[in-house]
């Protein structure tokens, strides 16, 4: 039996990725989903179904350009680091989903945003996570109390559109979805139905009303946005708050922007008085710079969405002779510094292979790019022969099997970047174009030329 004739006498459909099965099931077979598979209404033949009765619309038709933009212009926020990613502020109308790992600081930085909104207009701010109590301690360690910003500790639906009516706010935040209930809907709250349907009436209410709304979500062990993928669809922008509980760095990345750009990048500092901004935070990524130079060291810089970011690599080559030798990494692919060792070895002759290598980023970076790996295999060369590299020195480029320098995406961005922070030589592939004011390019096609160098 098809799934056609399944669904046309009803069945069960997943929520998250749409398999139709006959019976009900625990897990869906498809995309392995706990609890999503839900019961359909059979489905008339094509044969037996009946036209659409026309309506009345609820406004005219109106050609594109006599839409009046005024209403749907952005409006800062405050807090300059998440208006960068949000593409200039806050959309009236618009409803934006937080999510991250529990203890990133997802609540800290929207009681920021509810403080500094507060300011031009009336903020409600509703718990479903903690009681008023807590949130108004946290309130006043990082000074977010004002007249304007009011809370509501609450999980239902209908109690929030009265409070919504009763104080008519200019922004509403939500902390979080997965703790709010419908009552009209079933399941529990946190559930696949119960968060569908929740995010769907407040996205429905932000639409008729203008009304701003922040959402805080939660991610599953995976690192995935919870709940159902319809969520993502449903709202205008996603964001994805990011850090490393071991380093004070947050980060908010775009994931979705009907509104701006969905690659820009917003960094933050997890300070005892709250979460700060911080429009250059080079200095956390940057662990020696401008001081003696250190053999195993080597700066590049990284492209995290549309963002130019320095990104100091480290090296440490012990030990010779090893039988079985270790190789730890952090900040980095384990995969790609495996590839890069045993290039290393065979295309520029630099013996590693019965060493113990271990290779890290500074400041909690998360470095993935290919763009990385000529500062990397530089690193670990100059660790090895305990050469230290100049430092005014950035690299890039990507290195190819047989030893090839690759040409990168951006070069001119990194470069700017790197000359606004003093560095005046660039190590970069061929044709890369000019060099800024100050500073002078060497291009390198292979990079057993480049570690010759290195004696």
């Amino acid at each position: 039996m098809t799934g056609r004739t399944r669904a046309a006498r009803g069945g069960y459909r997943c929520a998250e990725c749409g398999h139709q099965a006959a019976q009900w099931v625990g897990r869906c077979p498809t995309c392995q989903a706990w609890g999503t598979l839900e019961e359909t209404a059979p489905v008339a033949a094509p044969r037996q179904r009946q036209r659409i009765a026309a309506g009345a619309p609820s406004a005219p038709a109106r050609r594109i350009a006599d839409v009046a933009l005024d209403a749907a212009r952005a409006r800062p926020t405050g807090v300059s680091e998440l208006d960068r990613v949000l593409g200039g502020g806050l959309v009236p109308g618009a409803v934006v989903l937080l999510a991250g790992e529990p203890g990133v600081g997802k609540s800290t930085l929207l009681l920021e945003v509810a403080a500094q909104a507060a300011r031009t207009g009336r903020v409600l701010y509703v718990t479903g996570e903690e009681s008023a109590g807590q949130v108004r301690l946290r309130a006043e360690r990082t000074g977010a109390v004002h007249d304007e910003l009011y809370l509501a500790a609450e999980s239902d639906l209908g109690a929030i559109v009265s409070h919504i009516d009763e104080l008519r706010p200019d922004l509403l935040i939500v902390d979080s979805v997965q703790t709010m209930s419908n009552a009209e809907a079933d399941g529990a709250p946190g559930g696949v139905t119960q968060t569908r349907s929740v995010t769907v009436a407040l996205t429905a209410l932000a639409k008729e009303r203008a009304l701003p709304v922040l959402l805080v979500g939660h991610v599953t062990k995976d690192g995935g946005i919870a709940g159902p993928r319809v969520l993502e669809h449903v709202v205008d922008v996603v964001l994805a708050f990011e850090g490393d509980k071991h380093s004070t760095l947050r980060m908010v990345r775009g994931v979705k922007n009907r509104f701006g750009p969905a690659d820009e990048v917003g960094c933050f500092e997890m300070r005892d008085a709250g979460i700060v901004g911080m429009p250059d935070p080079s200095g956390l990524f940057l662990a020696r710079f401008g001081g003696p130079p250190v053999p195993g060291t080597a700066v590049t810089v990284v492209m995290d969405g549309r963002r130019p970011l320095p990104a100091e690599l480290q090296a440490l080559v012990t030990g010779k002779d090893i039988p079985s030798p270790r190789r730890a990494v952090s900040g980095l692919d384990s995969a790609r510094v495996a590839m890069l060792l045993a290039v290393l070895e065979k295309r520029a002759g630099v013996r590693l292979h019965d060493a113990e290598v271990y290779a890290a980023t500074v400041g909690g970076m998360r470095v993935v790019e290919p763009a990385a790996d000529l500062a990397l295999a530089l690193a670990i060369t100059s660790a090895r022969r305990d050469v230290a590299l100049p430092t005014d020195v950035v690299v890039l480029g990507e290195l190819g099997l047989a030893g090839e320098v690759r040409r990168v995406a951006g070069v001119e961005r990194r470069l700017a970047e790197a000359a606004r922070l003093g560095f005046t030589h660039a190590l970069v592939p061929p044709d890369s174009g000019s060099a800024p004011a100050g500073m002078r390019l060497t291009e390198v096609r292979d990079v057993g030329v480049v570690l010759d160098a290195i004696r």
